[in-house]
């Protein structure tokens, strides 16, 4: 697991991935992100371990930096193009190429927004997440808290979703009750992700 500590929820792995940046300010750090958590194990693939995992980093973490209050995510949305290439609208498709060049104010960067909204906190497979790392994370009591424009600007992030990543958030308070919101078939969202959707 590879965590940074920073003030504020992370909206790009760009600072997060970067070796000349200064030193963080750890006696300032309120937030903890999770933005790289691998199985390195070949002998537990497919084993899950992440619940206890991301349970004990958290608790492990609240010891040393009692300052902590906020535990999220920065993560990628892999299947989001595959999705989209099979739901949205061709015309989208086509305008979506150029997405790194989209004002705020694009109508464009909008719809990609809403439509990822959906994809993350509406759409199921047999009651579960479609994503693979939204089933993981919303399996483990998050949320889905915030999508983030322009937050993987590497080839491999605009080729699985148009350089978009998600926070999701892990309120600890919440996790049981996300869980079972899931376990119902309702996955848990953020205001700001109801807002997008249509």
């Amino acid at each position: 697991v590879e965590v940074a500590l920073i003030k504020d929820m992370a909206a790009s792995i760009t600072p997060l991935l970067d070796e000349s940046a200064a030193p963080a300010d750890l006696d300032r750090a309120t937030t903890a992100i999770f933005y790289s958590i691998s199985n390195t194990q070949v002998g537990l693939r497919g084993v899950s371990f992440g619940d206890s995992l991301i349970k004990r980093v958290v608790e492990r973490l609240h010891e040393e930096f009692p300052r902590l209050r906020t535990f999220a995510t920065l993560s990628p949305i892999p299947g989001l193009r595959g999705w989209l290439s099979k739901n949205a609208p061709a015309e989208l498709l086509q305008a979506w190429e150029d997405a790194a060049g989209f004002g705020e104010k694009s109508p464009h960067r909008q719809a990609l927004l809403q439509w990822t909204a959906r994809y993350l906190g509406s759409e199921t497979r047999d009651g579960k997440p479609l994503d693979a790392v939204a089933r993981f994370h919303l399996g483990n009591g998050a949320r889905v808290e915030r999508v983030n424009w322009a937050a993987d600007p590497s080839s491999k992030g605009f080729k699985q979703s148009y350089g978009l990543m998600v926070n999701y958030l892990y309120d600890l308070k919440k996790l049981d009750k996300h869980r079972a919101a899931l376990a119902q078939g309702k996955i848990p969202i953020a205001p700001a992700i109801k807002d997008l959707l249509p």
